[in-house]
């Protein structure tokens, strides 16, 4: 039995990684602040350790043993500066992992951590994956998955608010979507295969490329408006709307921006490259059930 610590492990993937370990019997340690979130997980097995990755000792007491660690970056939205608290955040993981020898580590990064710089709030992944380059003697793999379908759950309140669902991303531009438990179940396979070696990356890209516009007429079918239709939102006005909305701080408002130029320009996609292997099967079509249900009871 292989020992495992999962952080962020009350989130949609980290929790669907933890579950999936615990029903293997695999013996699985979950961290996350909130410990009753973590009462869930510890009913079927895990054991919870509620704590904060801005903790470095709290980091470096709980992987101590393990075989393998699921990290995922999660900083505080609200922030007045949002990559310096992710930069804090990767420098605990890398130096807890480096103090335990950890022989086996896997990252939730995302599409565009190539970059390094201009991909947004993907720059702080960036950030990580640089830094495990430097924990020698760990395989290391780097998850890259793509937009999130969950992400478009944001459009609701333009939806109700205007009538019309709108970002900052142009209305025609394909890309990649996936959804968070298809995210999850990967990160699983891969956490109980160990099979990577060395400094790693695997793209997780869902179906198919999809347009924005693409999306609304789903969603819109979904929710009983077919004439939902969609607006590009200019950046400024984006970010005043997610801080109002309470979404998050301006900082984070500003790399989420950030985040859709990088997607209208291309630069955030040209790191990869589809395959049967990477493409995950959760379509836009059935994800727009989970869209209408949350449009229903929000």
């Amino acid at each position: 039995m292989k020992k495992y610590v999962i952080t962020g492990a009350t989130g949609k993937i980290g929790k669907i990684v933890a579950t999936e370990l615990l029903a293997k019997g695999e013996h699985v340690t979950v961290i996350a602040r909130n410990a009753d979130k973590l009462k869930e997980l510890a009913d079927l097995g895990a054991i919870a350790l509620a704590g904060d990755s801005y903790d470095r000792e709290f980091l470096t007491k709980a992987f101590k043993g393990a075989d393998a660690v699921f990290c995922l970056l999660m900083p505080d939205m609200f922030a007045a500066d949002v990559f310096q608290e992710q930069k804090k955040i990767s420098d605990n993981y890398f130096e807890a992992l480096k103090a335990n020898n950890v022989p086996n580590v896997v990252l939730l990064s995302s599409v565009g951590a190539h970059l390094r710089k201009g991909a947004g709030i993907v720059d702080g992944l960036g950030y990580m994956e640089e830094l495990l380059l430097g924990l020698k003697g760990a395989n290391v793999l780097n998850l890259r998955p793509t937009y999130f379908m969950e992400n478009t759950l944001g459009l609701i309140g333009t939806i109700k608010q205007m009538g019309i669902a709108g970002t900052p991303v142009k209305a025609d531009v394909k890309f990649p979507m996936v959804a968070t438990k298809d995210i999850g179940a990967v990160a699983a396979k891969r956490l109980l295969d160990l099979s990577f070696t060395g400094n790693t990356i695997e793209f997780v890209l869902g179906p198919r490329d999809i347009t924005y516009a693409e999306v609304t007429a789903i969603a819109g079918q979904a929710i009983g408006k077919p004439e939902l239709t969609y607006m590009q939102f200019p950046g400024e006005d984006a970010i005043k709307g997610m801080v109002a909305s309470g979404f998050c701080g301006e900082d984070a408002a500003r790399l989420m921006v950030d985040l859709a130029k990088a997607i209208n320009d291309g630069t955030l996609l040209d790191g990869h490259q589809r395959t049967e292997a990477n493409s995950t099967p959760t379509t836009y079509e059935e994800f727009s059930q989970v869209f209408a249900w949350v449009f229903l009871h929000s």
